[in-house]
């Protein structure tokens, strides 16, 4: 078994990094080593577990429901060298945090300092796809995500739910109201995310839900970005209230009744739910507010 542990290890590896090259740094070994170790358990099992073409490889078939395997097996052993790390560094724990918006992770950072002034927080900020995949790797403990679906591989919790804004110009008409009605929307100009943002999905759909058609006239990749074009005059854009920054040139608008929100779910690998520290915060902090 300690043989096949190696030959699983480069495999994870080398699915990991996306190279041989790559997959040998990491492990400190050869790359004929990790070449070796791979092809063997290839041949042990008859099995082709990637596609080699010259100096490109791609995961096979086989190989991914392999690698849905080993991340969980390495993972879990890079999760307990990272603990006794912890504790040569005489660290109280270590928590990885991964988030989609930093408004929000930087609520939970605020509350877990005050909780646990000795865990060592490290937080990071990407896209839904990279985070959700940085946690199945057990690169992060805990993620806060507007999941748009549920995979049974998560152990998931209702955090937070935020009404979605409009962000218009100062001199926009909107701006003399207290509040708009979502029917108001028909007719405007709209600076949107990429169709891939979870606000614009939920902007189209609750549209939708009111028979409103959408003019996008123009689509960011950022949030910066869009509050930068509507201060410009292009357009208007929404934003979930949390993430509202007050910038010269805009305003925040509320909707009558708030027909649109966005929910943020605390999440982990349903397999670690149950380590004390990742359950202790689900407990703790998982409240849902409005």
């Amino acid at each position: 078994m300690y043989q096949y542990h190696k030959w699983l290890r480069s495999f994870h590896a080398v699915a990991q990094t996306g190279s041989f090259t790559l997959a040998a740094e990491y492990l400190s070994v050869g790359q004929p080593t990790v070449s070796e170790q791979v092809s063997a358990l290839e041949n042990m099992f008859s099995v082709e577990l990637f596609h080699r073409r010259g100096r490109f490889i791609e995961v096979s078939a086989a190989g991914r429901q392999l690698y849905a395997i080993t991340q969980g097996l390495f993972g879990q052993e890079d999760e307990a060298v990272q603990l006794l790390q912890s504790f040569r560094q005489r660290k109280a724990g270590m928590l990885r945090l991964g988030a989609v918006s930093p408004p929000i992770a930087m609520n939970l950072t605020y509350e877990l300092l005050q909780q646990y002034p000795d865990v060592e927080l490290d937080t990071s900020f990407s896209s839904e796809l990279d985070t959700l995949e940085r946690l199945y790797n057990f690169d992060i403990d805990v993620a806060i995500l507007a999941l748009s679906g549920f995979d049974q591989r998560l152990h998931t919790r209702l955090y937070r739910r935020y009404p979605i804004i409009a962000v218009v110009r100062d001199d926009h008409p909107w701006v003399s109201q207290e509040q708009v009605h979502i029917e108001q929307v028909r007719g405007e100009r709209l600076v949107l995310r990429e169709r891939s943002s979870r606000t614009r999905q939920l902007v189209e759909e609750g549209c939708r839900r009111f028979g409103i058609g959408l003019d996008c006239v123009m689509q960011l990749n950022s949030r910066e970005a869009i509050v930068h074009a509507i201060a410009q005059g292009i357009g208007i854009g929404f934003v979930s209230a949390v993430e509202y920054a007050e910038t010269p040139g805009t305003r925040p608008i509320t909707f009558v009744d708030h027909p649109l929100y966005i929910d943020y779910h605390l999440c982990c690998l349903a397999v670690r739910q149950k380590r004390p520290m990742i359950a202790e915060l689900f407990a703790s902090s998982a409240q849902p507010s409005t």
